[in-house]
């Protein structure tokens, strides 16, 4: 990685060292057919416009702040740019209101499953378009239980590129599926959000370590164009 690693400050170079000393942190690699996967990206997890956190959960409790706006600049430049190439794009989202089979998910975290319809919507600048794939789920993971599996196979994707919201919750979680599924897997760190920017950083720690490339948006769109040619 170039530049400061996102968890610089966060995570300490004694831990660093041991899982350098472990054999961790290997690279997943890029494969030769890619797709994006957007997560999350709902006015409930990014708040009408810009607003500072403590601001931003006043109009949705879920909201993650300002730092989802900053994540959105790059998100559509990979939403931009898979579409340019004519790479797939999948929205896994929370569909509203999902009553009876909201699971576990909605006792746990009931705020994610009641916030005004308006927060389920996509946000505007990287909403999906005709020929996007959307792919509602009652869970964390953008696998369980859903057909994404099923939408990759069918597009013989080969490499995810995981973005959108939150770093700790449903992005980790999909790429820990993913990874299981044999796909390679790459988080871009400036795409990603969470409510928690120490907890951000960790887990983008850890996946780096076990489950994924994480790097910036410019080193991915210069490997998916690379691959793509």
């Amino acid at each position: 990685m170039s530049g400061p690693a996102p968890w610089e400050g966060v995570v300490g170079p004694g831990d660093e060292a041991r899982y350098r000393a472990a054999g961790f942190g290997g690279p997943s690699g890029s494969g030769s057919r890619p797709a994006l996967l957007v997560i999350d990206v709902q006015y409930r997890t990014t708040g009408s416009r810009p607003m500072p956190f403590d601001e931003a959960v006043q109009e949705y409790s879920t909201s993650c702040g300002d730092v989802a706006w900053a994540a959105l600049e790059h998100i559509e430049r990979l939403v931009t740019g898979f579409r340019a190439l004519d790479l797939p794009v999948l929205y896994p989202h929370v569909a509203p209101k999902l009553g009876y089979d909201a699971g576990r998910l909605a006792a746990k975290v009931p705020a994610i499953m009641d916030v005004p319809d308006r927060g389920y919507d996509f946000v505007e600048a990287v909403a999906p378009r005709p020929g996007d794939i959307l792919v509602p789920k009652r869970h964390p993971s953008a696998f369980f239980a859903t057909s994404l599996t099923s939408y990759l196979v069918d597009l013989g994707v080969d490499w995810l590129v995981v973005c959108g919201c939150t770093t700790s919750g449903c992005v980790r979680a999909s790429v820990v599926d993913g990874f299981s599924y044999n796909f390679r897997a790459t988080v871009p760190h400036d795409a990603v959000y969470d409510r928690s920017q120490a907890v951000h950083a960790v887990n983008l720690f850890d996946m780096a370590q076990k489950y994924a490339d994480v790097v910036s948006t410019d080193a991915v769109l210069e490997a998916v164009a690379a691959a793509r040619a």
